[in-house]
Order: structure tokens, then sequence, then C-alpha cells
């Protein structure tokens, strides 16, 4: 099993919106960076654990945990050219941008906000804490996972 770190505006798709979601299962579209689409299409896999992470915010940090419940396949947003995130140069033929359906799985005890992840140097390697990193999705070690579970 890999862990992973997924972030998103909790005003645009945040943790609540996942859990109000049928099934509590939703696609996780949009992602238009290509390190990361390579993450989604290649390495995520189903029952992965990943972290639900609120950027963008008044204080930006974790707020829960889902689950990877189906993995990469084409993300039919870039298709649409009413979409937000519609890409004229992806195509169903060959697409260009893959996404992943998440599942609710918890709210954590507490936010753990980035603030308070930058202190530690257990966490130091993370890439979340380095500076200039701007990628929506990472993946966290499973020493990292769990040393972050024991902060809430």
């Amino acid at each position: 099993m890999n862990y992973w770190l997924m972030k998103s505006e909790p005003d645009v798709f945040g943790i609540d919106h996942l859990k109000q979601a049928p099934k509590k299962t939703e696609h996780w579209d949009g992602v238009r960076n290509y390190q990361a689409r390579n993450m989604m299409r290649d390495e995520m896999k189903k029952g992965d654990q990943v972290f639900f992470y609120h950027s963008n915010c008044d204080e930006p940090g974790i707020v829960g945990i889902m689950k990877v419940v189906k993995e990469g396949y084409p993300d039919h947003t870039a298709f649409d050219p009413e979409a937000k995130y519609h890409d004229p140069k992806s195509d169903p033929d060959n697409p260009r941008w893959f996404m992943v359906d998440v599942q609710y799985v918890r709210k954590l005890k507490r936010n753990i906000p980035l603030s308070e992840l930058k202190q530690y140097n257990e966490l130091e390697d993370m890439p979340l804490v380095r500076k200039g990193n701007r990628l929506s999705i990472m993946p966290v070690t499973k020493r990292q996972w769990d040393f972050i579970l024991g902060l809430e």
C-alpha cells in the first residue's frame, strides 16, 4: 500500500464535500501538472491511503483521510469545452490528463496546520514542508504517515 497527500481548496472541494458525495466517493479531477498526473496514472493503487489537505485558505493543513477506490483513468473534464479544466490538446483517443476516484474515510480529530508540520524534524524530508513545493499530489512515506497520525 502507498500513502499520499492530495490538496484541494476547501471552498472548491473540501473534505465535507467528499463526505456528502454519493457513497462518500468522488473523482479527483482537474490535475494539470504532469508529475502529479503521472503519480495518479501510474502509481496510485486501489486501497492506497490519502491525506486530504486544505490549501489556499486561512489555515492550510491536513484535515482528513480518504482512500483510492478506482485507479487512474482519463479525466473526462479535459474533453469538455464547457468544463473549467478543459484542455483542447487532450483527446479521448490520446488522453493527456488522468484522475482517480477517492472515498472519504474520516476527518482527523483536529486539523493539523502546515505551520505545525514545518516544525518537526521528522517531516523535514516531506515534499509538503519544502519551500516552493506547489504540487497538488505528493507521496507520503509510511514513517511520515504514522508520525502525522500521531499528532492527532
